[in-house]
């Protein structure tokens, strides 16, 4: 979780006072005043959807993970 929505979070959720977010962040109370104040939102970076470089070998490694399950531990 970003740092702007556990500010905003103490002050319109639990109702903390500048000061008191202050002390609970480490922030100083401008700071916390200008994020609130500024009203921007964090970006939200989305992953394009993409294979993965195992995806050609998962039916392999699955079969090797099976065969690996039965064996005992000490093999």
């Amino acid at each position: 979780m970003g740092l702007l929505n556990i500010i905003r979070r103490m002050s319109l959720r639990e109702k903390l006072s500048i000061r008191e977010i202050s002390r609970r962040t480490g922030l100083s109370r401008n700071t916390i005043t200008k994020h609130l104040n500024a009203g921007t939102i964090e970006p939200q970076f989305t992953t394009p959807d993409r294979q993965s470089k195992l995806d050609l070998f998962a039916d392999k490694l699955a079969g090797w993970l099976k065969t690996e399950a039965g064996k005992s531990r000490k093999q």
